[in-house]
């Protein structure tokens, strides 16, 4: 039962447009707290509160590098969260949909 309540609240957290996303650009590459300022038009402690909570489990590994911190996708044990990640938009198209097709990836 309590791993059933770990990955009830894992999933939880995708249920969140904007966490969904980050996890969506996640799946190719790194990024860091200002790239998803920028592509996501939102506040720095906006997109560092929904890092938080990813990280809190287990969801993003974070690796702080000068001022910025850049996030990677951690689910590679985490079959579930990755079954739904297979079934979203590529990352590119997911960029066209912000409206933010020029960023290189």
């Amino acid at each position: 039962m309590e791993r059933l309540e770990i990955i009830s609240d894992k999933l939880k957290l995708l249920g969140d447009k904007t966490r969904l996303t980050m996890l969506i650009l996640l799946t190719e590459r790194e990024w860091c707290v200002c790239e998803f300022v920028h592509v996501l038009h939102m506040s720095q402690p906006g997109v560092s509160q929904h890092l938080r909570k990813l990280k809190s489990l287990g969801i993003v590994n974070e690796e702080r590098r000068g001022q910025w911190v850049h996030y990677s996708l951690n689910v590679a044990d985490k079959p579930y969260i990755q079954a739904v990640l297979n079934e979203m938009p590529s990352p590119q198209d997911m960029l066209k949909q912000l409206n933010k097709s020029d960023m290189k990836y």
